[in-house]
């Protein structure tokens, strides 16, 4: 029984910490530093142009800075409404706090721009006139009522993608699945412990960001063990590993929502 246990325990090991290994690896090998010097306000070319007069909502992620894109990735949320002609970045931005600023920035920026050299992956894109600008009223309004202004920690959260979950939990509109590398995402606000999953489609468990369950239509099953998720999605089918993140189809969805 004994052997049986540790077994076990050195295979969830293996399944939680390997994948890491390989991306530390992966991370500091120099395959990206062809990509490294490109502008933080160089467009990828996966935003609508500002010129468009439709209400626009991008959601995107690319891996974190520094050695912390080797465990996990930064997500921001890109807004545009009806006749704008700008887009309007909602982020958290650690470095702010730490010379006594606030985490959250609101500011107009290049909606799909290289992270510190490293490409964003679009993860929600939503098209619409009036109905789009409702949503985007209610995602400003929850940046503002975001409770950790003062406050970012890289692990276990609160951070960036702590921020993004609980946006967009006030907009279970967008179904938003946070990749599962997103760490920081499983941080409850205000000491929860049980909460409706970033998507609103299931319900998570979580012990302070540091182990936790999470399952919903959108996301699957997942497990989080020291801010290391791994897990299945069915719908579309894929494995999530620790750090890696997704491997199988692509969760983007996009939808185009219709005046009222």
């Amino acid at each position: 029984m004994k052997t049986r246990l540790r077994s076990t325990l050195l295979i969830i090991l293996l399944l939680f910490f390997l994948p890491v290994g390989v991306m530390l690896a992966s991370h500091y090998s120099g395959e990206r530093d062809h990509v490294r010097g490109m502008s933080r306000h160089q467009s990828t070319e996966q935003a609508p142009s500002a010129d468009s007069d439709e209400a626009v909502i991008q959601i995107y992620a690319a891996r974190a800075a520094r050695w912390r894109g080797a465990f996990g990735v930064h997500t921001w949320i890109a807004t545009k409404r009806t006749g704008e002609d700008r887009y309007t970045r909602l982020e958290v931005i650690g470095y702010r706090v730490y010379w006594g600023g606030e985490a959250v920035r609101v500011r107009t920026g290049v909606p799909d721009a290289m992270w510190f050299g490293n490409h964003p992956l679009l993860l929600r894109d939503l098209r619409g006139g009036q109905e789009v600008d409702l949503l985007i009223d209610r995602l400003h309004q929850a940046a503002a009522d975001y409770p950790y202004n003062h406050e970012y920690r890289v692990w276990p959260g609160p951070n960036s993608n702590t921020f993004t979950a609980f946006v967009a939990r006030a907009v279970p509109e967008l179904r938003l699945e946070l990749p599962s590398n997103a760490i920081g995402k499983d941080f409850l606000p205000d000491g929860r412990i049980v909460d409706m999953t970033p998507s609103g489609t299931g319900v998570q468990l979580s012990l302070g960001g540091y182990a936790g369950l999470l399952a919903g239509i959108e996301e699957g099953v997942e497990v989080n063990i020291l801010g290391l998720t791994a897990g299945v999605d069915l719908l579309p089918p894929a494995i999530k590993l620790p750090g890696v993140g997704r491997l199988g189809f692509p969760e983007l969805r996009r939808l185009q929502l219709p005046d009222t």
